[in-house]
């Protein structure tokens, strides 16, 4: 069966896998002191990916997220430790300082909070038992006492807080051009000859690193003990760093030494004895020096070879289960399986037009997905994903598999998304309707226009499985109660609830094994309500088309008018091209989970 696909020259086998990852990655700004430093060490240090295209939200930070107020909440815990505060924040703790001090809205404060506790390495089994403890909750203040539960680790709080800075609009990059305030600027027609590229900050790689190497000096001095610092906030030359700072640091950095295939955090390699009077670190104090660690950090970061970049460059063309001859030529979906570890699987898709795509296999399980560019396509991912980025699609409808973390849409119209998933948010979209299993408010960022939300309402046999390898249950399910989450305004009619007389199921076309057999959770009274009311006119019709008792001749002619009629509605709502595409190729449809 064909597919379509991007495969360019691929990594060769070999056991310098890191080596020849970095042949790949594109050169930086520091590139000719890596390659100087690079027979020192044999160590290659890149910011990892995760942090950024989840954790940062794509919205400007708050203004109190600034280096001066960080600084100032770092010493502010570290003499609270007794108080929830260090080495682990207290959602109380944070909320006394957020409210209190930095004067956030509590909504936006929890919001920060549980977005960096969704990163935090978590069973299943566990994501499952928050989700019932909520469930039961019957007031706010029964919410609260369990929130009060939770916390995360400070250190690396402060780091994620610091990382929000990643979507703050420049006024003076915006007029030279870098960037734009503006949420939305483009055309109205689909360009299908633009070159495909990561505008978005949180999927570009070169990104990430340029931003944790310009202001490596700031994170290091965030992580400082205050004894440490001038009375200004800033480091000295015979400044100090713990070992639970460079262990925080683990949060954005992770590397490898040249010969292994293995990654490592980064504090496990700074730690390393042989590396010791290169990162700094002591075995008298126990600390590292704050000018030889951050300039060993310098020498050794490289490009991300398991990023956005690189799976482009290097990406392995997938296999549809069911694929439709179309425009594909310009299509691109890489992905980077054959050489990431799972915690690093990337698939990148682009460009598709006028396609029916599925797939359900372990390609995708637990990978990061980037869908780009996408027009006038039905695109199914029937698979339990890590995340999901949808941006400059239109006209098309997306079903996926239960998102472990977050599903995030820009800059598109008119499209569908029809998904269970911990957290949606959406900007810049226009006419778009999301039917949404979700037990956190949705996102509702700048630009948007005439969002419908709608509940969850399709199942596949194997959805209910998902669900449980992804933590996901159905209760709570807050896909009614968005969160207005920009400066522009706070106007409640940017959303609507879909009605329930425009309500109806959606049947996903595909054969597989599993055991699901409805709509997980249900769907609430009102819809299901009006599907019952519609199922009573059918049979009300189907009951006064037998009592007609029409002759031979007149049922042939009744059927060809109600075939006429139902073809004249296929064309005008355009949903003869998804029947069309449908048709399944040789190997029948059971393809779909292959």
């Amino acid at each position: 069966m064909s597919s379509v696909g991007w495969n360019p020259k691929k990594l060769r086998e070999g056991p310098n896998v890191a080596g020849q990852l970095t042949k790949y990655a594109k050169k930086s700004f520091h590139t000719d002191v890596l390659r100087d430093n690079m027979a020192q060490s044999g160590v290659l240090l890149w910011v990892k990916a995760e942090p950024f295209i989840v954790g940062a939200l794509q919205v400007p930070p708050p203004s109190k997220f600034s280096l001066h107020y960080l600084r100032k909440i770092s010493t502010y815990v570290r003499t609270r430790a007794t108080e929830g505060a260090y080495p682990r924040l207290y959602w109380s703790t944070w909320r006394h300082i957020a409210c209190g001090k930095l004067q956030l809205a509590k909504d936006l404060a929890w919001l920060y909070f549980e977005i960096f506790d969704s990163l935090a390495v978590k069973t299943p089994e566990e994501r499952l038992e928050w989700s019932e403890l909520l469930s039961n909750c019957m007031s706010e203040d029964e919410v609260e006492k369990q929130r009060n539960q939770l916390s995360v680790d400070t250190l690396q709080f402060l780091l994620f807080l610091y990382i929000q800075q990643l979507n703050k609009v420049s006024l003076r990059t915006s007029l030279i051009g870098e960037e734009w305030p503006s949420p939305r600027n483009r055309s109205q027609s689909p360009d299908l000859a633009e070159k495909s590229s990561c505008h978005n900050k949180n999927w570009n790689d070169y990104s990430h690193q340029a931003f944790v190497y310009d202001h490596l000096s700031d994170l290091l001095e965030l992580l400082l003990d205050p004894e440490q610092l001038t009375a200004s906030f800033h480091s000295t030359h015979s400044s100090l760093v713990s070992r639970e700072a460079v262990v925080a640091l683990s949060f954005l950095i992770e590397g490898t030494v040249s010969g292994a295939r293995k990654i490592y955090p980064l504090h496990e390699l700074a730690l390393w004895q042989p590396l010791h009077a290169e990162s700094g670190f002591s075995r008298l104090s126990k600390t590292f020096s704050f000018y030889k660690l951050e300039a060993w950090l310098r020498t050794c970061l490289t490009g991300n070879p398991f990023g956005t970049s690189a799976c482009l460059k290097s990406g392995k063309k997938l296999a549809w289960a069911h694929q439709v001859e179309g425009t594909t030529k310009r299509a691109k979906i890489a992905c980077n399986s054959h050489v990431a570890p799972r915690m690093h699987c990337m698939v990148v898709m682009s460009q598709v037009y006028k396609q029916t795509l599925a797939k359900s296999s372990d390609t995708l399980v637990g990978a990061h997905v980037k869908i780009h560019r996408c027009n006038e396509s039905f695109i199914y991912l029937l698979s339990p994903l890590r995340s999901v980025t949808i941006e400059k699609c239109r006209n098309s409808t997306f079903v996926l598999g239960p998102i472990q973390t977050a599903l995030h849409l820009h800059s598109c119209d008119n499209i569908k998304v029809i998904a269970a998933c911990h957290r949606l948010s959406i900007s810049s979209t226009a006419g778009c309707v999301f039917h949404i299993l979700t037990p956190t408010r949705p996102l509702i960022l700048s630009g948007n226009q005439t969002v419908t939300l709608a509940p969850f309402h399709t199942h596949y046999p194997m959805l209910e499985d998902h669900m449980a390898r992804t933590g996901l249950a159905t209760v709570p399910n807050y896909w009614d109660n968005p969160m207005i989450v920009c400066r522009e305004s706070s106007d409640t009619s940017v959303f609507r609830l879909l009605p329930p007389c425009e309500f109806y199921v959606f049947i996903i076309p595909f054969e597989m094994e599993g055991d699901t057999t409805e709509i997980p959770g249900g769907l609430p009274y009102a819809y299901q309500k009006a599907l019952r009311q519609r199922e009573q006119k059918i049979q009300i019709w189907q009951k006064t088309v037998k009592e007609a008792r029409l002759t031979k001749d007149q049922r042939k002619q009744f059927q060809v008018l109600v075939e006429n009629k139902f073809y004249e509605w296929l064309i005008n709502t355009g949903h003869r091209q998804q029947l069309d595409s449908l048709v399944p190729p040789a190997a029948g449809s059971k393809q779909a989970a292959g």
